[in-house]
């Protein structure tokens, strides 16, 4: 009978490697120990992994074009790939995510850096646990209940209906997006990039605005004051959470990169 656990490809041209993930995993998934690129595309005839962890030095065919084959495969395009590096490489981890990585794991590496990256792709119950936190500032309470119920499926969503007081929520949460109104009574969107800004692990938090005006001018100054998009009120539901999905995911992986590489 074919159990009925979670499968997971490991592949890594290393035996250790294969022999020391396994053992970490194997009490809780299938795991299928595979040495080279040719054995990954004969395997997956016959068995879909729900996640593959992917070195990234392999002799024949290495992981950037083993995860393009598979993202260009409309049958294994949505599958999650988490690369095996014992490099810090920026520009490789960049490639990498640029390619569709989901996560990346450090060489040498420990149980719980094997078993987390794991849990927060396959277990959604560890997903929402580890929510990204998105802010929105708007002096508006209705765009702001919008808002707050729209994400709060997917996200930890704090709002803020005065925007002077920013600075001061700053100081007990650390956001992973924000969503600024540009037109309000004290504090405009463009005066809270600047406070946004200040501080040093903001630096590259996305800033997407929310605004009733889509003339030219107000786009342009928009994204030269540092926003990474902009969204039109009234809100729409589907491109709300489609720019959202795809600013976080990009930085989220990009600060992961950062964290690896420091």
């Amino acid at each position: 009978m074919e159990s009925s656990r979670r499968k997971i490809f490991l592949v890594d041209d290393v035996k250790y490697y294969l022999v020391a993930i396994k053992e970490r995993l194997k009490s809780k998934y299938e795991i299928y120990p595979i040495q080279t690129a040719e054995s990954l595309l004969e395997m997956l005839v016959n068995v879909t992994p729900e996640l593959i962890l992917l070195d990234i030095n392999m002799p024949d065919t290495d992981g950037f074009e083993i995860i393009k084959m598979l993202k260009e495969n409309p049958t294994y395009e949505t599958i999650p790939v988490v690369f095996l590096t014992g490099s810090k490489d920026k520009e490789s981890m960049v490639k990498a995510m640029k390619l569709g990585a989901n996560d990346f794991i450090l060489k040498p590496f420990t149980d719980n850096d094997i078993i987390d990256s794991v849990e927060v792709q396959l277990n959604p119950q560890a997903k929402a646990r580890n929510k990204p936190i998105v802010l929105a500032i708007d002096d508006n309470p209705s765009i702001l209940m919008s808002v707050k119920q729209l994400l709060s499926d997917s996200y930890t969503v704090f709002t803020l209906p005065k925007a002077e007081s920013c600075r001061e929520i700053l100081k007990v949460t650390v956001p992973d997006l924000f969503l600024l109104d540009i037109q309000m009574p004290t504090l405009s969107g463009f005066d809270l990039v600047a406070i946004i800004r200040e501080h040093e692990e903001h630096e590259l938090t996305p800033i997407v605005f929310l605004t009733s005006e889509s003339d030219v001018n107000t786009v342009s100054k928009a994204i030269y004051m540092g926003a990474v998009d902009y969204i039109t009120k009234p809100i729409d539901d589907a491109i709300l959470r489609e720019k959202m999905a795809a600013h976080l995911k990009s930085y989220l992986m990009r600060r992961r990169i950062r964290d690896l590489t420091k």
